[in-house]
Order: C-alpha cells, then structure tokens, then sequence
C-alpha cells in the first residue's frame, strides 16, 4: 500500500484541539495508510522560516514549519486571504491586488516545495489541500517529484471571467494543471475550472470530464463534496442535551422556538443580511411575533483585519435595530454571540433548534448545514433553510432553498419552517440524511483517494 502524504496549511498536531471533521477524516486516513501530514505550526516566530518540527503518533509522522512575521503576512493574511479569499468568494470588490503578498505567496510555498521534497518517495500519494497552496504542486515537480498528486479546493471556484480579473492569474491558476488530479466540492465547480482550463490554458475536455492539455499533459477533475463525521455528530447531540450550557439555553427561551445560526464571523457567510431577513421575518408575520428567538454564533476571526472589524460594528448595529424596534421587557428576538463553544456543547444547540439558518452569499460547502441536520432529534426534526448559493444545497434539496440575497423570501421560509408540520419535517430530514450518513466525511476521503489511485500517471 502506498504511503499518504497530506499537506494543508495547518495541521492537527497530537494534543491539539481538533474537532474539526476534515482533521478527524484525514486522521483515519493517514492510519490506515500509514503516512505523512506536513504544513504551517501555526506559529510566527522572530528567527527565520523554515524550523521544522515532528512529531510521531502510530504509523503517522506530523512535520511542522514556522514562519516569519513577514512571510505570514504576505502569505496568509495577505494573498491567500486578502485576495485568494475574496476572488473564489466572487467579491472582487474586496480582493487586494497588491504585488507584495503575491511573492511573499510564492516565496512559503516554495518553501514548503524545499522542505516537504526531501521526505517524499515516488510511490508515496501525495494530497494538497485547498487555496493556500495551490502552487505546490509545480513546485514540487520543479524539484524532481514523481509521485501522484491530488489537490482538494475547499472553497468555490469562481466562473472564468472572474478568475481572469487577478492579474496574471494564468501563472497561479496554471499551476493546477501539474496535478494528477483536481477535486471540488460541487459538479459546477469542477465544470468552472474545465471551462476555465479551456479558455485560457487551450485545453480540451474528454469525455470522462479530463482536461487535456495541448502539450499533451491530462488533468483528471472530479466534484466530491465533503462530507461530516455523521454518526459522531447524532451521538453528540443526544448526549448533549444534559449539560449545563444547553440545559440554561432551553430555560432562558421560556418555550418559545429557537432559530441558530452558527458562522464564522466573515463577510461571505451573508450574516447582515440574514439579520434583516430576521427582521423583516417579524415585520411580515406580526402573529408569529415573540414566538421564536435567534441565535446567531460568530466567533471572532481574522480580527485585525479592517473588513472583519466593519462587519463585526455593522452586525453589532443591526442586531440593536432590530431588539430595540421589536423586543419586548421578557423577549429579544435576536441574541448575537461573538464567541466560541465546544463542539459537542453547540451539537447540543442545533439538536434543540426549532430551525436552522445557513444563509451564506457563496460558500464551497457549508459544513454547517450537514451537522445542523445530523444533530436532529429523528422524532422531532427541525427545518433547514440552506443559501442555494452554498455547495451544500446542490445535496441537501430537500432544505427550505433561498436567495441570501432576497430578505423576504428568507423571512418567508423562516415562517414557513417555523410553522411545518411534523410529518413533512420528517420526510425533509430523512430526505437530507441519505447523502449525509451515505457519503460522510471517511466515504470523501476514501473516494478521493481512491480515484488518484486510478489516475494514470
């Protein structure tokens, strides 16, 4: 069996809180084939880039690089998030053009092309993931590396001629096709990138959806979206419905329904406008007023960044409209909490949500959604209403589907969620849970790899 090789931009290092699903994936992963995780320590350090640190757990090595001050900024609070971010999210209003970053991006995956190169053999597979490092590959190549190589976009791909807005995007963008094989979260995503190889790297596409390459190189594309740690999830979600945190919520809401949101605190996530569509929800339906609260999680993220801080004031601005126009001395409708919980403490949140809200503007896939559904009480499911601009709607059809960008049609499918009866609660949420339990986050792992391993190389 091969040895797998994972590179992503941070690792979940042993000792380490990792409750994300992909760490929990990629873990098992990694122990079944025995293998290699490599990425940033998550550490900015005044010496150099490039110490490395290593760790051993079983059969998987976790190898660790620090950067600099200068090469964090430029790499990831610069490029990959300052102008990677905003493109793949179609905001090109916010993309920052700036030279600068984009060599200081460049420069780290060069870097981590110098440090990873030496620890590969050519039988090993090698795995990639998402906007950080998409130039890697090539780089890797560059230094006589043999292996497979896949590479995993989590986040979307935009359409061609947004794509094309970045300046010399075929030098970033080019660089994809030195993979053995692409993967994306949704069908229209992969067709995105083969339209874009197609217009700008003179490609043709096969039948079987391969891009073609007119110096006869071959990048096989593929939509695997990814999926939950489902049957951890339902567990945790039972389980959580004794502790103090959720018991105190379920008191405080003296029986009335609870809508959640749970999103990092990011301008993609569509937060100010569904605090208005939460507010335009009780304008139009005055009978359901005072029978639901809101609560929406947006823990704080990327901070010191001036988009960040204006969203945070706006949300903070939206939220005292809308409890001071409408709340009542025992009801605000809107609860706004800029901090984090445990995982299995908001499980327990999502299990007691009458409706769940995931309302982004665009979205690779939206995690969220897949969990909110996961946690429910099968007997007495809540009602999802899901962004059709988040990759997870193109699965989860059976949610309550809206324009984030439509404040009445999303105040309107929170009053019909809020109103849906049992049985067609029911029959929605089983409807979700068929790809959610059948293709869950060991199913997405397996099936990538599997078909890198089919790739002729």
């Amino acid at each position: 069996m091969s040895r797998l090789v994972v590179v992503s931009n941070r690792v979940a290092v042993p000792g380490e809180s990792r409750a994300g699903g992909l760490a929990v994936g990629l873990e098992a992963a990694l122990r079944t084939h025995g293998g290699l995780w490599f990425g940033w320590s998550g550490k900015v350090v005044r010496e150099d880039s490039g110490r490395l640190h290593e760790q051993v757990e079983g059969d998987v090595r976790y190898v660790t690089m620090d950067l600099d001050r200068p090469d964090h900024d430029a790499y990831y609070n610069g490029f990959a998030n300052r102008t990677l971010w905003p493109l793949l999210h179609s905001r090109l209003d916010l993309v920052d053009y700036a030279r600068e970053t984009r060599a200081g991006y460049r420069r780290v995956n060069a870097l981590f092309a110098d440090k990873l190169a030496p620890l590969l053999r050519d039988s090993d597979v090698l795995w990639i993931h998402d906007y950080h490092l998409i130039p890697l590959a090539a780089l890797l190549r560059e230094r006589g590396v043999g292996c497979r190589i896949g590479f995993f976009l989590h986040v979307p791909m935009p359409s061609a001629d947004l794509v094309s807005a970045l300046p010399e995007h075929g030098r970033l963008f080019g660089t994809l096709y030195a993979y053995d094989l692409v993967g994306f979260q949704t069908v229209r995503d992969a067709d995105r990138f083969r339209t874009y190889a197609r217009i700008f790297g003179g490609a043709s596409i096969e039948a079987d959806g391969t891009v073609a390459l007119p110096g006869g190189g071959r990048v096989a594309v593929g939509a695997f979206p990814i999926g939950i740690d489902t049957n951890r999830i339902a567990e945790q979600s039972a389980a959580a419905v004794g502790k103090p945190a959720v018991r105190a919520l379920r008191e405080s809401l003296s029986g009335r329904q609870l809508a959640i949101g749970v999103d990092r605190l990011d301008y993609s996530k569509g937060l100010p406008e569904r605090f208005r569509a939460f507010g335009r929800y009780i304008e139009r339906h005055p009978a359901e007023r005072g029978r639901m609260t809101f609560l929406q999680i947006a823990p704080v993220s990327r901070g010191d960044v001036a988009e960040y801080q204006h969203l945070r004031d706006q949300l903070e601005g939206i939220a005292g409209h809308i409890n001071g126009t409408h709340a009542e001395p025992d009801w605000t409708p809107l609860r706004y909490v800029n901090r984090n919980f445990a995982h299995a403490t908001l499980t327990g949140f999502y299990r007691m949500a009458s409706v769940g809200l995931v309302t982004p503007l665009r979205d690779g896939m939206n995690l969220v959604a897949k969990e909110y559904v996961a946690a429910q009480d099968p007997e007495d499911p809540g009602a999802l209403v899901l962004s059709m601009l988040a990759g997870a709607a193109a699965e989860l059809d059976a949610a309550l589907l809206v324009n984030p960008y439509d404040l009445d049609g999303v105040a309107d499918a929170i009053a019909r969620a809020s109103a849906m009866p049992l049985a067609e609660r029911r029959d929605r949420w089983e409807s979700m849970m068929r790809p959610i339990r059948g293709y869950d986050i060991h199913v997405w792992c397996q099936r990538f790899l599997e078909r890198l391993g089919e790739v002729s190389v």
